[in-house]
């Protein structure tokens, strides 16, 4: 795997990981604003911008997936599962315990496994 695919997987995990903090604060936001949950979400704009992200996300997995194989591409997505809890500590205050950081040093062992296999 080139070292630009590499680039685009981990943009492509890290992108993810942003849209889910967006779908967060969006959440919070359409709580906060009482009456219908699902009306408020509507008219978020955090809502929307996440929404846009992941339709862009879906162009830019498709075209990755032109390049690399499935089995190959499809474990950067676990790096999302690294990604996002460090973002939403950093910008949520969410708390990361023991558990998760561990978990997090797992998923990205297994990762370095399948970038490094060949």
């Amino acid at each position: 795997m080139t070292p630009t695919l590499v680039v685009m997987l981990v943009l492509y995990s890290v992108m993810l990981a942003s849209g889910q903090i967006l779908f967060k604060m969006a959440a919070e936001s359409a709580r906060e604003e009482g009456g219908s949950f699902f009306i408020a979400l509507l008219f978020e704009p955090k809502f929307i911008i996440a929404v846009a992200l992941y339709g862009l996300l879906t162009l830019l997995w498709t075209w990755i997936l032109s390049q690399v194989p499935l089995s190959r591409a499809y474990p950067f997505v676990a790096l999302a599962f690294v990604v996002t809890p460090v973002l939403g500590s950093l910008l949520l205050g969410e708390r990361l315990s023991g558990t998760v950081m561990l978990g997090t040093g797992l998923v990205l062992a297994g990762l370095m496994v399948v970038v490094y296999a060949e």
